[in-house]
């Protein structure tokens, strides 16, 4: 105990500025405190009720899974890639109207010109939002519309190495950076070619599709438990990939040393495609379960997402995939919280601020090092 005293006094001593922010992360839990009292300490906010502080707490969780998801294949293609993929946001656009073009033509096949189902519009007297795909009305066009999403984000993602990566495998990782970018451009304009530059709703609302928990003032609705159970769900498989099978050590093998892996017989371009499919794949379902949650789609959505997808891989350690998830949830959960002080404006704001102090003390990140594992 005494060591470990003795360790923070002296991080403190080596670095003064981790004392303001421990100082200013105890007057926040503070002022948090008199707000549940319904006391008013501090110039910024008003009370604030349990049931507010649960809602916003669970909803910085599902937004956390959905951004740590995202980040799990990003982390991935940094860490046995090398390089920063920027068209990761428009892979998470890819999945999402993809999967939700599946979802409608099997939730409303019959009722609306196949093409306009898959292209996630209405036709005639049919609007996207009649169309009732929901989780409670039509589980499977949801189900299947998920994996759909997965599927083909994974061959988007490999067409994308194929033709724009592997030429320039053995470049540095700025050609491939400013690749990725042009990668991107394409992808978004693909899809608002196909799909449209409208927003529009796509989920139905069904009766008594939220399940209330009174003790703590939560009400929690069916695409969110669906959301958690699937984002969990496909993280416990990564995680069982990486540990448990020969493709997952021939990725942590990858990632910790290349090199010595090579000369070990690791079948390189093996794990890379794998690595794409799977990355990929992560990025679709995310997207898809974010419209999930959010009701509605418009095509560069992915796109604006991926600041907060980077933020929460760096945040993490970049390269590592549970940091990845952890960073998610510490950027999901500040999202949502930081509206007790501040407008809902600043919110994302807030969200680069806490990785950025997080960063000065801890460079490497939540977990550090350029790890699979």
């Amino acid at each position: 105990m005494a060591t470990t005293e003795r360790t923070l006094t002296d991080s403190i001593r080596a670095r003064p500025g981790l004392a303001l922010v421990a100082l200013f992360g105890i007057l926040l839990l503070v002022d948090l405190a008199a707000k549940l009292a319904g006391i008013t300490v501090g110039p910024l906010g008003g009370s604030v009720s349990t049931g507010r502080l649960g809602s916003n707490l669970w909803n910085g969780v599902v937004i956390g899974l959905v951004i740590g998801l995202a980040g799990v294949g990003l982390s991935m293609t940094y860490s046995i890639l090398s390089f920063a993929n920027f068209s990761h946001g428009d892979l998470v656009s890819t999945g999402a109207f993809t999967g939700w073009g599946v979802a409608f033509l099997i939730a409303a096949f019959g009722e609306a010109p196949i093409r306009a189902l898959l292209t996630v519009r209405g036709a005639g007297s049919v609007s996207p939002g009649e169309i009732g795909a929901h989780v409670l009305s039509t589980p499977i066009a949801i189900l299947v519309g998920l994996v759909a999403a997965f599927a083909i984000t994974a061959l988007v993602a490999l067409a994308l190495d194929r033709a724009f990566y592997k030429p320039m495998r053995d470049r540095s990782g700025i050609s491939l950076l400013i690749a990725s970018i042009g990668a991107a451009l394409v992808v978004r304009y693909l899809i608002q070619f196909v799909y449209g530059s409208s927003r529009r709703g796509v989920t139905a609302s069904v009766d008594a599709s939220n399940l209330a928990i009174p003790t703590l003032g939560l009400s929690i609705n069916a695409h969110q438990l669906t959301l958690v159970v699937a984002a969990v769900g496909l993280m416990l498989a990564m995680h069982f990939m990486l540990q448990h099978t020969k493709l997952g050590t021939a990725m942590r093998a990858m990632a910790d040393n290349k090199d010595l892996a090579l000369v070990t017989g690791i079948p390189a371009e093996r794990v890379v495609t794998a690595t794409w499919i799977i990355g990929g794949g992560l990025a679709g379902a995310s997207g898809y379960l974010y419209v999930l949650l959010r009701g509605t789609i418009q095509f560069d959505f992915g796109w604006l997402l991926l600041l907060l997808i980077f933020a929460a891989v760096i945040l993490g350690g970049i390269g590592s995939v549970y940091g990845a998830i952890a960073g998610g949830l510490v950027i999901g959960i500040v999202f949502t919280t930081s509206t007790i002080w501040i407008p809902s404006d600043f919110n994302e704001a807030a969200a680069f601020a806490v990785m950025i102090l997080v960063l000065l003390f801890k460079p490497e990140g939540i977990f550090g090092g350029v790890s699979t594992a």
